[in-house]
């Protein structure tokens, strides 16, 4: 397919989305069955252009002064460096499978916008409603944080040190642009896709089907060895979910001690069988029933909560949700933190550390999630994040914001990784 044809896609499928509202991959995937001629290469170009026109929703609808499907496919292809309206409609002449080309009006309305400062909220790529959030999370840097949130993704591993190391897997992976990561010890970074190329598939890697490497944002990453699992200890992981950071605790641990693995859904734990026994991981143990781990109240070392949030720092990776959170699931998602974190806290022995995770950049999520608990479970104080930080990542001073007693912050701007919050609290 030429670009007319994959940009007529993509104007399909962001009208599927926007009439639902529906998952994009849901969406894309639905495409890609009744249009089964198209080719991997023409889907992945087609996803990057849905993916960044959901990434850019208001920005590309302010460049053509309108939010519909065209506007949004053209505004995410005219979002790239050095495009202009001019080359994109000499792509499109002649291409009878193109959609129509920009017309006088459009481009008038194009050069016109250019010329214009956007609103903060428009620049900044959010709903209004979002827009005090990030300014509350950001201060002055929000528009940029939330910039750089509408930016393209890298392609994040983790080296599973249980069975192979970053020599190795950099040997099998030669070819992919893969190189280490800036903090994450264990972790690898493939760039962010460009133009309407694509990642490699790494999962069809034969290392990957060994298991000598995981799919895993530097942000999880760095969140998991903040939690300073050591092989002697017992671990719950409580919202296990696929098992990504159950994985790396347990690589952590080199397989010693003992990791309870635990999801209140069960469903999201389905995947995690298989990824244990391919990790080679011994020391961990799936609980699926709450009531199972009654008798162990008071008895572990760790606990780690990756707590349901917004996923508002995943919004590179998961831009439709971005559209679709509202300020109601916000609440919802407050409510059962805050309830999760007083069950958890009921697990932790005296001595032993809660460690607080989201993957949210939400201050009512993240600061405000632990102030209150603070406030209200007594015999409880947070660990000194700042020497957490400098003890984990002595190479990294101000690549994450540390607060000594409320937590440490990843972004996408600041740190590299998806937006995440760790906070880590010490039962006395």
């Amino acid at each position: 397919m030429r670009l007319g044809g994959r940009l007529a896609a993509a104007i399909e499928v962001i009208d599927d989305i926007e009439r639902g509202p529906r998952p994009v991959a849901d969406a894309m995937k639905d495409w890609g069955l009744s249009h089964r001629f198209a080719g991997a290469g023409d889907r992945a170009a087609i996803g990057n252009i849905v993916y960044d026109a959901l990434r850019r929703k208001r920005s590309s609808a302010w460049l053509l002064d309108a939010d519909t499907p065209r506007a949004l496919a053209f505004g995410a292809l005219l979002g790239q460096a050095d495009a202009s309206p001019a080359q994109l409609n000499a792509e499109l002449e002649g291409d009878r499978f193109a959609p129509a080309m920009l017309d006088d009006t459009e481009l008038s309305t194009i050069a016109r916008q250019r010329e214009i400062v956007p609103p903060d909220a428009v620049r900044a790529d959010c709903s209004d409603w979002c827009a005090p959030l990030l300014q509350e999370a950001y201060g002055e840097a929000w528009v940029d944080e939330a910039r750089a949130m509408a930016e393209r993704p890298p392609l994040d591993l983790r080296v599973n040190t249980l069975k192979a190391d970053e020599g190795r897997v950099l040997a099998e992976l030669e070819g992919t642009g893969a190189v280490p990561t800036a903090l994450a010890r264990h972790g690898l970074r493939i760039p962010p896709i460009a133009g309407l190329g694509r990642h490699p598939n790494v999962q069809a890697e034969a290392a990957f089907q060994n298991g000598w490497f995981e799919v895993q944002d530097e942000g999880s990453q760095i969140a998991a060895d903040l939690a300073g699992a050591t092989p002697a200890m017992q671990v719950l992981d409580y919202c296990a979910g696929a098992g990504g950071k159950t994985l790396a605790l347990a690589a952590a641990m080199e397989n010693h001690g003992q990791i309870f693995a635990h999801d209140a859904e069960k469903q999201r734990l389905k995947p995690i069988f298989e990824r244990l026994q391919r990790a080679g991981v011994r020391n961990a143990q799936v609980v699926s029933r709450v009531g199972e781990l009654e008798k162990h109240k008071e008895q572990f070392d760790l606990v780690v909560v990756d707590a349901p949030c917004t996923g508002s720092g995943t919004w590179r990776r998961r831009p439709d949700a971005k559209w679709r959170l509202s300020e109601r699931q916000l609440e919802v998602r407050r409510a059962e933190q805050s309830d999760i974190l007083d069950k958890t806290s009921a697990f932790v022995k005296p001595g032993g550390m809660l460690a607080y995770i989201t993957c949210s950049i939400f201050e009512a999520e993240n600061f405000g999630q632990i102030d209150a608990f603070l406030q209200r479970t007594p015999g409880w104080a947070p660990v000194d994040h700042v020497a957490l930080w400098n003890g984990r990542f002595p190479h990294a001073a101000g690549r994450a914001r540390v607060d000594f007693n409320r937590g440490i912050r990843l972004s996408p701007l600041l740190t590299g990784t998806d937006g995440f919050y760790f906070a880590g609290l010490r039962r006395q």
